[in-house]
């Protein structure tokens, strides 16, 4: 019965055309699965079908010893577990529910025994459902990891090979929007990178002759050359896989709540019991409060509040994968985010258009989206989108060029457009300008018929919702907010500002941000963030939540809680589920106890014989479960 809470769900795709083809369990495989998966349940609910007919068949004795036995069985099944638990310093309910068990079958009260038996095993599974079972941290950063690399040799004719095959100063060859298996240094002339799954910076990065270059991250539009500088064992990605595998096998497992409450009330309901029995002198006394002090309360109310929990955030997309998470989740003190698609969106926009050399902001606009259809660089869709969003014409061209990680060259509308960074423009201009930028900005660059026509300013922008989003985590009993990106301090301090984090650390390396959260005091911690990056973060964290709408599947799967909507208010919104689902599964649990403890003090008294017990105490069980589906209900809201 004492199972690990911390137990992850498998992650939740929607249907696409990857898993299209997937084969649908029919409703014989899936009745054979659960029966696989929760026997006995199964064959509890195979007794008591047995049970009933032979009695209204008029063969009690045959239906007493079958329900007697099989009752006995489960509980000797139990009660090993239960010693093994009990060396192991760990006491649960399953002391009261083994002797509740007992205790029925020596009455002769079967029936009672075999429901007692069916609560039992039906929590269980209830629980066991809430959490789950998959643990797949790891299968999409292995599924994303390179498995051939392209290598060149003495002839200049690439080869592919398997990536455990790469050994240090070999040539590869990176092909265009290729995933770089190793490190290694460039020897092309230039090259462009996105290494957002990375650092978590969504500009490209351009890289040049003799800079390194790190494995995860993608080729831009030309195929590129690099030595390799450290085998795919040795390489970062490798080394965040890892990262993840340690930090995901390092979680402690969670108590179950109904264990918390198990001691003192198995106490006092065999107290009770025994002066029942003692005053009386008649054993039956025992076994009649026993069974209205089943803990089938205890066993049911916080998987069913927690499951109830579970399905309201998967309603506001939000997957909270297990109930332990939830209980985590309520008391959060500290809430740490990435940077980078997670307190901004991910992608750049154009904020400032500053036009120059007599040329208008709308002239400027239009003739650089129009060149711009001809790139592939991230930085093109953005300026395309801007300028179809002012309404602007977008021209076609002619003798269009992308000079890769350089810019575009372009014939519109009879205008030949120069779109790219500085000293590449300033190659076809004389007096072109730089641009004052401020943190977080990036300019690009525009010349027009050989004149300098102005600059394109970009930002990834700040989320609207984000300071309201750490506000609502202040209010919500969170007491820290920190930031902990891969950007560069500057940017980083900027965003902060605007978002109202109470602190920030900026240039770190996947390792740095798990040693940072390692080490922050308020406990339990919340880290929100996305791409591959902050795999390693997310599973260190006591509540790891991934921004899965534009992140990456492996943050995703190495996360507790996944945001499938591309709004940060739902990571405030999952602590207040958490929270409200805590509140409703411990008063549910007060629910249970608080009636049984009556009925217990009625069976004491002579007023509950088992057979009304058993079915009373099915009443107490249904108002139990009734106050935890509550759980599923948005709780009410303060009024200011």
């Amino acid at each position: 019965m004492n199972k690990s809470a911390d137990q992850s769900l498998p992650a939740l795709h929607p249907q696409g055309p990857g898993n299209a083809g997937a084969v649908h369990p029919t409703p014989a495989a899936k009745a054979l699965g659960f029966v696989r998966r929760y026997p006995i349940v199964a064959l509890t609910l195979l007794a008591m079908v047995v049970t009933g007919i032979l009695v209204l068949t008029g063969l009690g004795i045959a239906a007493q010893w079958l329900a007697s036995l099989y009752a006995l069985g489960i509980a000797i099944h139990q009660g090993v577990g239960m010693v093994k638990d009990i060396l192991r310093g760990r006491w649960g309910i399953d002391i009261l529910a083994v002797t509740a068990i007992v205790s029925t079958v020596a009455v002769g009260e079967y029936i009672a025994s075999l429901i007692i038996v069916l609560m039992l095993s039906g929590g269980e599974a209830l629980e066991d459902f809430a959490a789950g079972r998959a643990q797949r941290e790891l299968r999409s950063l292995l599924e994303r990891a390179p498995r051939s690399a392209h290598r060149e040799g003495p002839d200049g004719v690439s080869q592919e090979i398997p990536v455990a095959e790469v050994v240090v100063g070999d040539v590869l060859v990176i092909k265009p929007a290729e995933v770089v298996p190793v490190d290694g240094t460039l020897l092309s002339e230039s090259g462009s990178f996105d290494e957002s799954a990375l650092t978590g910076e969504s500009l490209p990065v351009d890289r040049f002759a003799g800079d390194p270059v790190i494995s995860g991250t993608v080729n831009g539009s030309a195929a590129l050359r690099i030595q390799v500088t450290a085998k795919e064992s040795d390489s970062q990605y490798s080394r965040i896989i890892a990262l993840v595998q340690e930090a995901a096998e390092s979680k402690a497992p969670m108590v179950r709540l109904a264990d918390k409450y198990a001691v003192p009330f198995t106490v006092v309901a065999l107290a009770l019991a025994g002066l029942a029995w003692f005053l009386s002198g008649d054993p039956a006394r025992f076994a009649e409060v026993l069974v209205v002090a089943t803990p089938c309360p205890l066993l049911i109310a916080a998987p069913v509040a927690f499951l109830g929990g579970m399905s309201r955030a998967a309603k506001a997309g939000i997957i909270i994968k297990n109930g332990g998470t939830l209980e985590m989740l309520a008391g959060v003190k500290t809430a740490a985010f990435d940077k980078t698609g997670t307190l901004t969106g991910g992608h750049p926009t154009l904020e400032e258009v500053r036009p120059a050399g007599g040329f208008t902001a709308s002239q400027v606009l239009s003739l650089a989206a129009s060149a711009e259809q001809y790139s592939s660089h991230v930085l093109a869709a953005a300026v395309i989108e801007a300028a179809r969003g002012r309404g602007l014409d977008i021209h076609a061209c002619d003798n269009a060029v992308e000079h890769a990680t350089n810019g575009v060259t372009a014939t519109c509308g009879g205008r030949v457009v120069v779109v790219g960074k500085p000293a590449f423009v300033a190659q076809h201009v004389k007096g072109m300008t730089g641009a004052e930028l401020t943190a977080g900005q990036l300019a690009v660059y525009v010349a027009i018929d050989g004149s300098f026509a102005g600059t394109l300013i970009m930002r990834d922008p700040i989320r609207a919702n984000s300071a309201a989003t750490i506000k609502k985590l202040h209010s919500l009993g969170v007491r820290h907010a920190i930031m902990v990106t891969g950007d560069a301090q500057s940017t980083a301090d900027h965003v902060a500002r605007e978002a109202e984090i109470d602190e920030v650390r900026a240039a770190l390396l996947p390792e740095d941000k798990v040693r940072i959260i390692n080490g922050l005091p308020h406990r339990p911690v919340l880290m929100v963030g996305d791409g591959i990056n902050d795999a390693p973060v997310l599973a260190v964290a006591d509540v790891g939540i991934a921004m899965g709408a534009k992140g990456s599947t492996a943050a995703s799967e190495s996360a507790d809680v996944v945001i499938l909507l591309d709004d940060l208010a739902k990571v405030a919104q999952s602590v207040e589920i958490g929270q409200h689902t805590m509140k409703i599964a411990i008063e549910s649990i007060w629910i249970g106890i608080a009636l049984s403890v009556g009925l217990m003090v009625l069976a004491a008294l002579g007023y509950i014989p088992a057979v009304a017990g058993a079915l009373a105490q099915e009443l107490v069980d249904l108002a139990t479960i009734l106050n935890a589906l509550r759980a599923l209900l948005p709780g009410r809201r303060k009024r200011g």
